[in-house]
């Protein structure tokens, strides 16, 4: 019988199969993949012809159909519906798939047909994209150690093999601390909670087979309780267990794994004759260099700190009201933060969150890219990895432009977080491929779902990502959708999060979910009113953690990663009711692989594009001015990585900005 995930794929879009597939298939499915991939390469490496831009950069182009099938679906239910079997095979598949990338930068005969196509680039007569192209898979060579020779070139392999195992085993001991951890409540410990908090601790309870309401680590219930709890020591407990994640000493512990993924990113850099890892991963971002990092997040730095100390004042006041003595502690200041918002702005999450269904948030999204760029959303019914899912057919003009799938809840299979991938990449090269693009949440199941105004912020940002890659425009896969650099791929989804804000799309689509009715102009204007609220302790949480990651890679990597952690963090003077918005042993943005590795400041440099890219909509027609979207669609959601980003970013503003709209928009600016 034909393996399902070799076969040619003949359904509606080329969709995967996923009712014909079953976890026996992945690993001979793979196998049989790899050895298709490497007869391909081998292939490239062992041809007599003379190497020229066709025979060597668009034939390493060409896709492998039967090694994209099996990884597309593979990490798509690994990250979104993992199982003992599924994590098995991702333990097996990481090193696998390490040696077999590895092994190509590695082909010497490979390496200098790409070096001498690049030797002979000016006197090729190529497109802009062709020639962006050639320089990026050469560079891509040479930075995976293609240069290398003798014992520096094993060792390289040696490296690339235990970090993708490394990074393999921190995401699955980061999930399982996330899975196993419950804190059952009885009918006494939900007094003081919303509706809708004591609704999903219900759900949770149901999911996980507990006999009643539980709190759980997925953020749309941990984040919720310390909100509205007044049960201190509950709280304690809770935000206790959710930053213990990955560091409780057990067979899930990740402190290890961290120091020894720190070294040997030190190591590699070394090999490739960089002082550090953190020069050699910012070569090739905007950024550069780790100064022009330090820079930004210290600019930033102090406003934030300046205001969260204000902050952390006005709570501790309202701490000791409520006759508790002693430090204002983190499980403490979600709670008077709540309370607070409700007293400066009027403003009830409990009251606002029945206008922010899941369903109508979707369709805001949806309209905003219609209104935008025409696009076009059709629900379809095709089968997919779980039944939580849901997607459509996105058309402009009556052309088919890409498939969309949304996986909105929590559930103890999945990652914590929210993402977004592409199951298929668009391009044009050998033939024209649509893209199917998926957007991964984590929001709590109810009837109906209702999100926070964070989470709807998330909804938003995640298909900014789906954006990009629906509306990419290349011939090339490699530059194609998100494949630009890291600090600047924030940037879509990011400036995407505004159109949220803008009033009449919470007019519109803000609408209660027993009544029907728009959201009061008064709550919309004190939303709105609010947006800066408590921004000191959301910037500090993420500099900090962002300082944290550069200064593990900006230098020797520490032997005790918690120990130059606690450093970092005392030289800053961090507030001691707030804590790093990711703590080194579940920071999966850095160790879960080498995305965001001494790149999580990535999200603030995209952002002082976002807030001036907004402002240019703001400074012509408004949120929806037609000139500006076609221009951001043409300078950066359809160019992909085919140009550099200050380029694109430069055509469609006409200068690069500065700090200051980031702190205005961030209410940090002084006065």
């Amino acid at each position: 019988m034909t393996n399902p995930l070799l076969s040619d794929w003949k359904t509606p879009f080329g969709i995967a199969p996923f009712d014909q597939i079953s976890d026996q298939d992945f690993a001979p499915a793979l196998d049989e993949a790899l050895a298709i991939h490497s007869r391909q390469i081998d292939a490239i490496a062992a041809s007599t012809e003379p190497p020229g831009f066709a025979n060597v950069i668009e034939a390493l182009e060409t896709p492998c159909a039967p090694l994209e099938q099996v990884l597309s679906v593979f990490y798509a239910v690994a990250g979104a519906d993992s199982n003992p079997q599924r994590e098995a095979l991702q333990r097996d598949f990481s090193p696998k798939l390490a040696a077999h990338f590895s092994a190509i930068t590695a082909n010497k005969a490979l390496y200098a047909r790409v070096k001498a196509v690049w030797d002979q680039r000016d006197n090729l007569d190529l497109t802009e994209e062709q020639a962006r192209v050639l320089m990026l898979t050469h560079r891509g060579f040479v930075r995976g150690g293609a240069a290398l020779e003798g014992a520096a070139d094993t060792r390289m392999q040696e490296i690339k093999a235990r970090l993708a195992t490394l990074g393999t085993t921190f995401t699955q001991n980061l999930l399982a601390d996330e899975r196993d951890w419950v804190m059952p409540l009885s009918d006494d410990d939900l007094e003081g909670l919303p509706g809708f908090v004591v609704s999903a601790a219900r759900t949770a309870g149901e999911d996980k087979g507990a006999d009643g309401p539980v709190v759980t680590l997925a953020r749309s219930i941990v984040t919720p309780f310390l909100q509205f709890s007044p049960r201190r020591d509950l709280r304690e407990k809770a935000y206790r267990a959710s930053v213990a994640r990955g560091a409780n000493g057990a067979e899930h512990d990740n402190r290890e794994i961290a120091a020894e993924i720190l070294a040997l990113r030190q190591e590699r850099a070394a090999l490739l004759g960089y002082e550090n890892f953190a020069a050699y991963k910012l070569e090739t971002e905007m950024a550069k260099t780790p100064g022009a990092v330090r820079d930004l997040l210290m600019d930033v730095w102090g406003p934030a700190k300046a205001q969260a100390d204000r902050d952390a004042e006005v709570l501790t006041r309202m701490m000791h009201e409520d006759g508790i003595n002693g430090d204002l502690e983190p499980w403490d200041w979600h709670y008077y933060t709540e309370k607070r918002r409700k007293i400066e702005h009027d403003l009830d999450e409990a009251e606002l969150k029945p206008y922010l269904q899941l369903d109508r948030m979707i369709e805001a999204a949806f309209a905003c890219a219609n209104r935008l760029f025409g696009l076009e959303f059709a629900p379809l019914d095709v089968p997919l990895y779980h039944k939580d899912c849901r997607a459509w057919e996105v058309t402009r003009g009556g052309q088919h432009l890409a498939v969309f799938i949304g996986d909105y809840f929590a559930r103890g299979s999945k990652r914590s977080g929210a993402w977004c991938s592409a199951m298929r990449a668009q391009a044009k090269f050998p033939e024209v491929q649509t893209p199917i693009v998926v957007n991964v949440c984590n929001f709590a199941k109810g009837d109906p779902a209702l999100l926070s105004y964070d989470d709807a912020r998330t909804l938003f940002h995640e298909f900014g990502h789906a954006l990009h890659q629906m509306l990419s425009d290349v011939t090339y896969e490699s530059v194609s959708g998100t494949s630009v650099a890291r600090d600047f791929v924030e940037l879509p989804s990011q400036l995407y999060e505004h159109w949220l804000e803008v009033p009449e799309v919470l007019q519109e689509f803000a609408t209660h979910a027993e009544t029907g009715a728009p959201m009061p102009k008064d709550m919309l204007d004190k939303v709105l009113g609010a947006a800066t609220f408590n921004m000191g302790f959301q910037t500090v949480e993420y500099v900090a953690s962002a300082l944290v990651d550069l200064e593990f890679h900006d230098g020797a990597a520490p032997a005790d990663p918690m120990a130059k952690q606690a450093d970092v963090l005392a030289d800053l003077g961090m507030p001691h009711a707030i804590r790093m918005r990711h703590a080194t042993p579940h920071f999966a943005h850095v160790f879960s692989g080498d995305g965001y590795s001494s790149g999580y400041y990535s999200y603030m440099w995209s952002e002082v594009m976002d807030a001036d890219a907004f402002a240019a909509f703001e400074e012509a027609g408004g949120a929806f001015d037609a000139e500006r979207a076609r221009a951001l669609e043409e300078n950066i959601l359809s160019t992909g990585g085919s140009r550099d980003a200050a380029e694109l970013y430069r055509a469609f503003r006409g200068r690069l900005p500065g700090v200051d709209a980031l702190l205005k928009g961030r209410g940090l600016a002084a006065e």
